[in-house]
């Protein structure tokens, strides 16, 4: 599972105002614990094939996804993350720029929030994260595909990275 991901997890869970937001939805506990699991360098698979299965429930319940959507509309939630998130990419000073230049942006959380409003879009995005998950390249590459071809509110999500530099970043070479 991507560093990144989990110490912005790790972050997010650390945040009173994200906790208070998610409490009455989600089994605190639970998470704090795969959490604490991911955290550990050797960590088993299945930690991370369980965590993936709660963030998967979390994304599919309407109210887990907007307490999040909404707990990162705010400045004081999102810029954390954001930070945690781009830290291991201090060497990488274009990429960091890029994606807390996305970050900031309203127009790209509301694209955010458009993809992950339908479920067949999040159902290809699951299936291509389970591909990544298994090392699957080609299934990773056609589930790719298949989100830009025939959604377009992934395709407008593209260009709004696209013009804040984040695709061009991640295309180039350390």
């Amino acid at each position: 599972m991507n560093r990144d991901l989990v110490k912005g997890l790790q972050v997010a869970w650390g945040l009173p105002e994200f906790r208070t937001g998610v409490r009455h939805l989600i089994d605190l506990e639970e998470v704090a614990v795969l959490l604490a699991a991911l955290s550990v360098p050797d960590h088993d698979r299945e930690v991370e094939r369980s965590l993936l299965r709660l963030l998967r429930s979390g994304l599919d319940t309407i109210e887990i996804r907007e307490a999040v959507l909404l707990l990162l509309e705010q400045e004081e939630v999102r810029r954390p993350l954001v930070a945690a998130a781009v830290e291991p990419l201090a060497g990488r000073p274009g990429q960091v720029a890029a994606i807390t230049s996305a970050a900031e942006d309203p127009a790209v959380r509301r694209e955010i929030r458009a993809v992950l409003d339908s479920a067949k879009v999040r159902e290809l995005v699951w299936q291509a994260v389970d591909n990544q998950v298994s090392d699957n390249r080609l299934g990773l590459i056609r589930r790719a595909a298949v989100l830009f071809v025939r959604h377009p509110s992934v395709r407008r999500l593209a260009w709004a990275l696209r013009r804040h530099g984040v695709l061009r970043e991640l295309r180039r070479k350390q």
